[in-house]
């Protein structure tokens, strides 16, 4: 019996770390859809019209410290757009779907709920509230646009584009490059870093791996 006993208890013990959100801090990854859009790949607008000349957020997602990730934690928990009704107006403007073909945001947010907001240990709507009050608390182009860099497509170096940001939110961004259709290396994504409570903003205990050329483009959106 004692045998038995220990079997569940194991077993338990099991389903619970399985489902257990056990991480170090998040990324908070905004993108700027210029970036986005000039790839070979290219782009598509959601079904609401062009999104605004603005970073949109990509997603808050549950790290460790030794840079790798929780994943998918709780395939039971589906997307489920009724908690987040009262968000989607901030959500369709502050993080667009720019995916072809064309859509409403929702398999992005589905996506983003699943893979990461399941390993957070936030409820729907506070998982989405949270990333969208980051946001309104780190405004990348505002930091960028003081500084001078703007998205006209003029190239700037990485170090310009991380002491903008620096100074203008407060902590160290990591800034990824990709490449326009000419192979021009282009500032897309700006990743900064929030405690494991999703309360404040802190430094980054570790980076992406990535680099970007000597001169990044800011392209115009």
């Amino acid at each position: 019996m004692k045998a038995i006993y220990y079997t569940l208890a194991v077993q338990f013990l099991f389903v619970v770390s399985a489902f257990s959100q056990d991480f170090d801090f998040f990324y908070f990854v905004q993108q700027w859809p210029g970036s986005y859009c000039d790839t070979e790949k290219s782009c598509c607008y959601p079904s609401t019209g062009k999104p605004e000349a603005d970073f949109g957020i990509h997603g808050l997602w549950p790290n460790y410290n030794d840079g790798s990730y929780p994943s998918s934690c709780d395939p039971s928990s589906q997307f489920d757009q009724s908690q987040v009704s009262s968000l989607l107006k901030r959500m369709r403007t502050e993080w667009p779907t720019l995916a072809c073909p064309s859509g409403d945001g929702l398999k992005f947010w589905s996506h983003e709920w699943e893979k990461h907001g399941t390993c957070s240990t936030l409820g729907q709507h506070d998982y989405f509230q949270t990333a969208l009050d980051l946001k309104n608390q780190a405004n990348l182009l505002q930091s960028l646009t003081s500084a001078g860099i703007e998205p006209n497509g003029n190239s700037y170096t990485l170090e310009s584009i991380k002491d903008a940001i620096k100074q203008g939110v407060g902590f160290t961004p990591f800034v990824e490059c990709n490449d326009d259709t000419s192979g021009n290396s282009q500032l897309y994504q700006i990743y900064l870093c929030v405690d494991n409570s999703a309360s404040n903003l802190i430094e980054c205990p570790t980076f992406p791996h990535g680099k970007c050329g000597s001169q990044i483009e800011f392209p115009s959106f």
